[in-house]
């Protein structure tokens, strides 16, 4: 995965081999084409990212886990240069990637707005799926090499969803 963050998922493949201490004839035996290596490292980093919602909830307050996942969000998006070409390839390896990100990352998501929203520290409206295909959108300059705008925006978009927050009696905050 270190060789993908640095050089994005056309890193050749003696490289990839090298950083993780195998033989290339290991990791064509384990991954026969190149998209078969890729679908594996973006799924295990997706599933990172979603089960890093269950650890963040359990231990910051709502606001905070979830200001800290939509990060985490950034961070997932930043490692993959060049995968946006390789998704619009046509290669059907790719076809279920974009499914799997939705359906592992929105639940995630969910819980931590569902806690955030039941401690009155953002409004109630708010539709994980929209909001994380939001979230993606803005973390894009992240992918390109621009982590700190990509992180501002992102923390602009969770400063925002505290507009119209209620506290449980019904008050305003």
């Amino acid at each position: 995965m270190t060789v993908f963050d640095e050089l994005g998922v056309d890193a050749p493949v003696r490289e990839i081999a090298q950083k993780a201490g195998v033989g290339i004839g290991t990791i064509y035996r384990h991954f026969p084409q190149r998209s078969d290596l890729i679908v594996a490292i973006v799924q295990k980093e997706v599933d990172a990212c979603a089960d890093a919602s269950v650890m963040l909830a359990g231990t910051l307050p709502p606001a905070e886990a979830l200001a800290q996942w939509m990060q985490r969000l950034v961070e997932l998006i930043a490692t993959k240069r060049g995968l946006a070409a390789a998704l619009h390839s046509g290669a059907s390896a790719y076809q279920a990637l974009p499914d799997y990100f939705l359906k592992r990352l929105t639940p995630a998501l969910q819980m931590l707005l569902e806690a955030a929203v039941s401690a009155g520290v953002i409004r109630g409206d708010i539709d994980a799926s929209e909001l994380l295909m939001a979230s993606t959108r803005l973390a894009m300059p992240a992918a390109e090499g621009d982590m700190a705008q990509a992180r501002r925006m992102v923390s602009l978009l969770v400063d925002g969803l505290r507009f119209g927050a209620t506290i449980s009696d019904g008050t305003m905050k």
